[in-house]
């Protein structure tokens, strides 16, 4: 009896190192899938921003010896700005509707084209703030997410209790953002932001917990291509988090141009 409670006591905790190992595994390949998308992003903000402004004049002027090119008129100016601005939130709803079908290949290159999406979207803040402003927030929001994540994912505390009340602070946030368009309120802008920071910090420790508990109730059963597909969305998810904390810190952090 006491060999068998042995071999038993020996075989669980073998299994248990095995999710350990799994999941450190499945962590850095959030993380890895979640750089390579920033890496992305950046990339095409800055590129394409710097297709968008030039010092030769043209009749599109935006500040002392910077103008549009016809190209940061159409994507800055012109209709061609909502369909800029709402992009990646339609591609949102479609790799949400979509990632059942998709293959694991074809959901990570679905969240490069996103990210590249994004980045499209983004560009815009080079031509409001200063590039050291920029980088300060960046490496700013690098630090507290990092800091929130790593919480998430140590501590005991269950915060799954979370979730439903910052979904609706998102929605809330994402319809007042729509009518602040129209209203132009300052003080509305700073009430977003501040609310912001403070919702999307709580979804980085909130999302870094639910992919390390979704991970361990999936691992015992096996589930390859399940856990595949997980990855890309928890990477999608701490990206998104990311990503709102970096343009709402930026509201408060950013020098204008």
């Amino acid at each position: 009896m006491a060999d068998y409670n042995t071999i038993q006591a020996g075989r669980a905790g073998t299994r248990t190192l095995a999710i350990d190992e799994g999941l450190r595994a499945h962590m850095n390949k959030v993380y890895g899938l979640m750089s390579v998308a920033m890496v992305i992003t950046a990339a095409a903000a800055w590129a394409v921003a710097g297709l968008s402004v030039s010092d030769v004049p043209t009749q599109y002027q935006i500040g002392a010896d910077k103008y549009l090119t016809d190209l940061g008129y159409a994507l800055y100016a012109s209709p061609l700005k909502w369909v800029v601005m709402l992009l990646p939130l339609g591609m949102v709803f479609a790799f949400g509707a979509m990632i059942n079908r998709l293959s694991t290949a074809g959901a990570q290159l679905f969240f490069y084209a996103f990210a590249a999406a994004m980045g499209l979207s983004l560009s815009s803040i080079f031509l409001v703030f200063t590039g050291m402003s920029i980088v300060q927030t960046f490496l700013v929001t690098a630090i507290a997410f990092a800091g929130l994540s790593l919480w998430g994912y140590t501590t005991k505390r269950d915060i799954s209790g979370w979730g439903s009340f910052l979904i609706m602070g998102v929605i809330g946030i994402l319809v007042a953002s729509i009518v602040n368009i129209w209203l132009q309120s300052p003080a509305m802008m700073f009430a977003i932001s501040a609310i912001g920071v403070l919702i999307f910090a709580g979804l980085t420790a909130y999302d870094t917990q639910n992919i390390k508990n979704t991970y361990i109730a999936h691992a015992q059963q096996g589930d390859t291509e399940w856990l595949g597909k997980a990855a890309i969305m928890g990477a999608l998810n701490l990206y998104l988090d990311f990503i709102n904390l970096f343009t709402f810190l930026l509201q408060f952090m950013g020098n204008r141009e």
